[in-house]
């Protein structure tokens, strides 16, 4: 099934249109490094990337979106992983009508944000500790945060394949930290759905989907509905696993649904 996978991104690599060929912006993403020691890692650097808003005005604070990308991006190249979201938004219509800051780790050839077999229609248990690729992706986010003029009552979460395991998890594990998380083609674990009620979240899946069981968003959103949460999930009929380019295009779709949400009054002193 990681095979599988890995083809299917990879494919997209070549055919799909949000990719630097076709807007050739990718000079515009900052290159950033961190040093990160955990697990086999000791002062290992880690490089990222970090659009920003084309004009930082003083005094003012601008939203960030965090991208996790799927596996056919991996690598140390700091580059495959702005395909698809971070060429969208680097494009001049949508850096215009969305200022903000667009944060793009990468995660090592061979390894994973959630350490979880994609391929299983069953979810499994979220270990104790995250994977040391997630924990470098939430300690540059906080040195992200730390660094530049975020509004921090609008961060947004949004991960593909992959990513949208990593996107499912990392909000998971920081629920209040996040304004709203559009995990696509993914999927978490549902018993932990009580955490993510709060969270304004829209999903994405094709039902046929060969790479990632579509059942798996389908059970996390059944469960936050049980929790009392109110998720929005789009299922395209007859897709199948590269629905991030209709889900990121569409003009009137998640895009601007995220940067309409604000992170509620009770987790504004987190």
């Amino acid at each position: 099934m990681l095979r599988s996978l890995c083809l299917v991104c990879c494919l997209t690599f070549f055919a799909d249109a949000f990719s630097f060929n076709a807007f050739g912006e990718d000079d515009l993403f900052e290159e950033h490094t961190y040093v990160y020691t955990g697990g086999p890692y000791k002062k290992e650097t880690f490089r990222y990337r970090l659009l920003k808003p084309a004009k930082i005005e003083r005094g003012k604070t601008y939203p960030l979106v965090v991208f996790l990308h799927g596996a056919g991006e991996r690598g140390v190249d700091n580059r495959k992983q702005l395909l698809y979201l971070p060429a969208m938004m680097a494009s001049a219509p949508w850096r215009k009508r969305f200022p903000c800051f667009l944060l793009a780790p990468q995660c090592r050839a061979g390894k994973q944000w959630v350490n979880v077999p994609w391929g299983d229609s069953k979810s499994t248990p979220m270990s104790k500790q995250p994977s040391h690729q997630l924990q470098m992706a939430r300690k540059i986010l906080a040195q992200t945060i730390g660094d530049n003029p975020v509004d921090r009552d609008r961060v947004y979460l949004t991960g593909l394949s992959m990513g949208g395991y990593g996107a499912w998890e990392l909000a998971t594990r920081n629920p209040t930290l996040f304004a709203a998380v559009a995990p696509i083609c993914g999927g978490g674990d549902e018993r932990l759905a009580k955490q993510l009620s709060s969270i304004p979240i829209w999903a994405f899946h094709g039902d046929k989907d060969g790479a990632v069981p579509v059942v798996r968003s389908r059970t996390m959103i059944q469960a936050l509905k049980k929790s009392g949460g109110q998720p929005k999930y789009t299922e395209y009929p007859g897709a199948g696993h590269n629905v991030w380019t209709k889900a990121y295009s569409d003009p009137k779709g998640v895009i601007p649904w995220l940067f309409k949400q604000t992170r509620p009054t009770s987790d504004k002193s987190r």
